[in-house]
Order: structure tokens, then sequence, then C-alpha cells
């Protein structure tokens, strides 16, 4: 039985983020947990630098990794790739490049697309030859960038493997994979994978069967009866957009009219909040109060091949997306034989007791910090919880489990795919396809994310 319940909303195999947004909200959180001790003792013994919370570190050498292998004890250049307009504005980009800079005999650079260059039958930025690109974007974005400019020598790249995460995910890289596991399909792949998948179809006018293997005749008129359990999504997105959840928007017939509009959306079974909310101590400014308020939480697991890179805490409403306005969380690790829900309450009760001016001046603390640390995404300064997200050690094997389940799976998924055995799940251009052929993945180096909606036992309904 595994330590911790829940399932996971969405993958993403073409250019998940995060990975150095937890690092930056663990050395911030550091100071703020040492603050509030000072004022106010915890009793509870946290770790706050286990490997796994800092995903950046072996992400980053897993890129050096590649390179050296694909080039030797050479000097080179790495170089992330980022639409032009978020160049100053995404941290965690800046950051890498920083990173790499850093190691010896390797250029570490940020630019955008269109600003790299063909030189003797040689992929270059500014001259120099590039060894290896990480692309900040998924084939879509990169087949309408394309259009706007000549972005051959990338397509070079591609072609010579010299990208990651490669293109070839990006067929398998839909939600609409979900289905796959909840389907006639299903006994093909991990039971870890199947039992964390909500029930997901395809969203269109069809018969199907339904969370329970009941005959569905109409999946519109179904969906709209069970409006309060359900989920619609793009198959393809991010940021939250245009994501509609049962019960917090109250409008079916508005919902389904927009999926349906759109085109290519899924309809999925809502996991429930209580599974993935917690309870988090916030200063209430126009009350001068503290409060504790119950936010929904997720887990981003970050994963390569043979390990788990770390995790992305994030917390707020529905949906938790960073893009939509939600915020980050710390994580530690309990160092005290407490289950997490004691822990959690104990800090809860101490942090709840303290005056409001105490607590409003430790977030101000948190809050320089995080600008000090330019803690920022396309909406402006990422909020930060004061709390920091428990788990075990027992917690950690279990999600290397799961993490190494999806890595499995997601193998699987590419294999039928190219056996043709998912045409019918697939709705991608033939150009975005094209690109995707011209470099499979077959299991090589990349980082993928699987977004978790979990409870580590601190949700309402625990004991």
């Amino acid at each position: 039985m595994s330590s911790f319940k829940g399932f996971h909303s969405e993958w993403n195999l073409g250019s998940p983020g995060g990975w150095d947004y937890q690092r930056i909200t663990q050395e911030i959180a550091k100071v703020v947990w040492q603050r509030l001790n000072q004022v106010a003792p915890t009793g509870v013994r946290l770790d706050f630098d286990h490997p796994m919370l800092y995903p950046v570190v072996g992400f980053s050498e897993m890129l050096l990794d590649v390179y050296r292998r694909r080039e030797g004890p050479n000097d080179g250049l790495i170089a992330v790739v980022a639409e032009e307009e978020t160049l100053t504005e995404v941290t965690e980009n800046i950051n890498l490049a920083q990173r790499l800079d850093a190691v010896e005999g390797i250029t570490g650079i940020l630019a955008a697309p269109h600003t790299f260059e063909l030189n003797n039958g040689r992929v270059c930025h500014q001259g120099r030859p590039v060894g290896l690109v990480f692309m900040d974007f998924n084939n879509d974005v990169f087949l309408r960038l394309h259009r706007q400019h000549d972005l051959s020598p990338l397509i070079q790249a591609i072609r010579e493997n010299r990208v990651l995460n490669p293109r070839g995910t990006e067929p398998i890289n839909v939600k609409s994979m979900f289905e796959v596991f909840t389907g006639p399909l299903a006994d093909r792949f991990e039971p870890e994978t199947v039992r964390r998948t909500p029930w997901t179809r395809r969203f269109f006018a069809r018969s199907t069967t339904g969370p329970h293997g009941e005959n569905i005749s109409d999946l519109l008129e179904w969906t709209r009866k069970h409006w309060p359990d359900l989920v619609l999504k793009p198959e393809r997105g991010y940021s939250g957009i245009g994501v509609k959840v049962g019960g917090t928007d109250q409008d079916a017939d508005a919902a389904i009219a927009l999926a349906l509009e759109h085109g290519s959306y899924i309809v999925q079974a809502k996991v429930p909040l209580d599974l993935w909310a917690e309870a988090l101590p916030e200063t209430d400014a126009s009350q001068q109060s503290v409060n504790l308020t119950t936010r929904q939480t997720d887990f981003r697991c970050l994963i390569g091949p043979d390990r788990t890179f770390g995790f992305l805490c994030r917390y707020g409403d529905v949906p938790t997306n960073v893009g939509s306005g939600g915020g980050v969380q710390p994580l530690a690790v309990l160092s005290d034989t407490m289950s997490v829900a004691a822990a959690v309450d104990q800090i809860n009760h101490t942090l709840a007791n303290l005056d409001f001016k105490t607590l409003e001046s430790i977030e101000d603390e948190q809050k320089a910090l995080a600008l000090e640390a330019k803690f920022t995404y396309l909406l402006g300064p990422i909020k930060i919880a004061l709390r920091p997200r428990i788990i075990t050690s027992a917690q950690l094997e279990d999600l290397i489990t799961y993490g190494r389940a999806m890595w499995s799976d997601s193998l699987k998924l590419e294999k039928m795919w190219m056996a043709g055995d998912l045409d019918a799940y697939i709705d991608i251009e033939e150009e975005e396809l094209a690109i995707a052929r011209m470099q499979p993945w077959q299991g090589g180096p990349a980082i993928f994310a699987a977004d978790g909606l979990f409870g580590f036992g601190a949700e309402p309904e625990a004991p």
C-alpha cells in the first residue's frame, strides 16, 4: 500500500518548468523557518535540504552529461532557448543559463529561437557552435515561431538530436493519453499509473464507458448531468488556461459550449478537493488577524531516466498553476517520529497563535528575499506559503516508485504511437508530427513532469 493518496492531473513530457523554482523556495524557506522558530518554537524538526528538494541540480547534471557524451571533453556551448518576450521574465531560465555558464569549459546562454544560424553546416549562435539545446516550449509553439522566422538552424539541431527534451515526445504529450490509461488498453500499463489516473475521455459527441464501467450513450449530455464531479481541459495547454472545473465554474452549458467551440478537449473525473487541500496560516491585513485558510495544493514530480530529480509544490485556488495566480510552497522532510498530520497541526497551531504584526513582519522578510532572488513569473512576483508542505522519507521512496512507472509507461506510449495504435487519440497537425518524427525519444535523456493532486496526511479528511 502506497504511503500517499491521490492522482496525477496531467503530465508534461515536452518542456516542463519548475525545476529551479523549488530551489529558490527552499532557500527562502530556511530563513523564514528559522525566524518563525525564533519567535515561536514549533517543536517540529524538518529537513529543508534533502537533494530531491532541489531538482535543478539533477536536471543540470543530466544536461552536462548529455553534452559530454556528444562532445567529449571539448569546451562548448549549451543554449537555453525560450520565446523572446520571456527572456527577461522567466527567472528559472535565466538561472539555468547562468548555472551552466559557471561550469568550467561550458558557455551557457539564454537566447530567442531566431538568433541561431548555420555556419559551415553547423548550428551556431553568434558564430559559436552549439553543443546542446534545452527548448522551453513545445512543438506547436516551435511551429508558430518557425512560420514567423526561419528556424532552420534549430530544425537541424532537432535532426542531430541536440535538443533536450526530444521533440519526439510531443504526440504522447497530450492529455488524451489519460483515456488510454482508463479505457480498454489499461491492462498494458503499470498498475501504479492506472490507479493514479482519473477517468478521462476525449470530449465530443460520442458514446463511451463511464468511471464505473457504465455505458454512456451521449457523453455531452452525461457531462452536463454530472458536471459537479467533472473537469474540462484542453488536450494541450498550460497555466490552467481554458480549464473549467465543475462546482467552481457553475455554468455547465457555458463550459461545454466553450470546449466544443475550441475543440480538442478532454473531460475528466474531478479529484475530490479535500484530498489535495491543506490548511495554511495566512495573515489578513484587512482584519489584522492570522487565520488558517484551506488552500489547494499540488505536487509536481520531475523525473528523468533512472532517477527522480525532485519536486515542485504549488498552492492556491483552483487551478493552482502559477500562471493562473497560484503560488509555491516550501517542502520539508519530517525528521521526527510523529505523523505528518500531527506535525502540520502543531506548526499551524503555533503560527496561528502569533500576533498579526509579528507574522506580517516575517512575511515582509519573505517577500524581500523573493524580490532579491527575482522570484517572478509572467504575472509578476510569485506568492510563497509560510508553512512548508511536509512529507516523510517513506513517501519519498514511494514517489520514486511512482516516477519509474510514469517513465516506463511513457515509453510504452511512444512505442504504441510509432506502431500506429494511438492515431485516434492524437489530434496534431501533420507539420508538428513531422517535427516529432525527426527526433524520437526512445527512452533517452529527458525531464518529464507529473502534476500530482496528492495527500500526504495533512489533508482535512486525515484523522
